[in-house]
């Protein structure tokens, strides 16, 4: 039996191999990882900085109106405290049904806190207002000296003749575990875009 000469057999043993190109797999995942890093820094900006709400009522007027939509910043209260004249987003009482409030922190954990003449007092002094605010009709529950607890804060609306705040049982002292975050930026507003303060 004779076998065709022509034939090739498909199999060749003598063929060399690719070699692996070292420099391209390093630039391969430098890339990867470059871009791995900016999905991951963006997702935590958008989760941390750009959660945005609607301001709802006029309580923080002039600061904040009723429909401007502001920025809460999640990540700054994981790496410090709520300061007194911070503006913070809380859910009152921990109610997830409600919508978020927006108010300004007066007094902070182990404060006294007391409302008298129209005026705020913490710790026996007259606090000083970082904003231009009028005397308060009404002392609600700081007519008597409250004492913050631990985890606790003390906030009131920037318009305090029209505010729902701490002064008022149905809201009371703020739980840190019930405040979402700090509202730093005014994202869309009749007054225009900016910072808090």
């Amino acid at each position: 039996m004779k076998f065709g000469r022509g034939r090739r057999s498909s199999l060749n043993f003598g063929r060399t191999r690719k070699k692996f190109n070292v420099q391209k797999f390093k630039e391969g995942m430098t890339w990867t990882i470059q871009i791995a890093a900016v999905i991951f820094m963006a997702y935590v900006c958008v989760s941390c900085f750009g959660v945005r709400t609607n301001v709802v009522g006029q309580a923080m007027s002039e600061t904040l109106n009723n429909g401007d939509q502001i920025l809460i910043n999640k990540f700054v209260y994981v790496v410090s405290n709520p300061k007194a004249g911070d503006v913070i987003v809380f859910l009152p009482n921990g109610n997830e049904k409600s919508h978020y409030y927006v108010r300004r922190v007066i007094g902070v954990p182990g404060d006294k806190i007391q409302i008298k003449d129209g005026a705020v007092y913490v710790n026996g002094e007259l606090y000083n207002e970082k904003i231009e605010v009028a005397s308060m009709e009404e002392a609600g529950i700081a007519e008597e000296e409250i004492k913050l607890d631990e985890h606790e804060y003390f906030v009131l609306g920037d318009n305090r003749n029209n505010s729902e705040d701490s002064r008022y049982a149905n809201i009371g002292n703020i739980k840190d575990e019930y405040i979402i975050g700090q509202a730093w930026f005014r994202w869309e507003s009749e007054s225009g875009k900016g910072f808090i303060h």
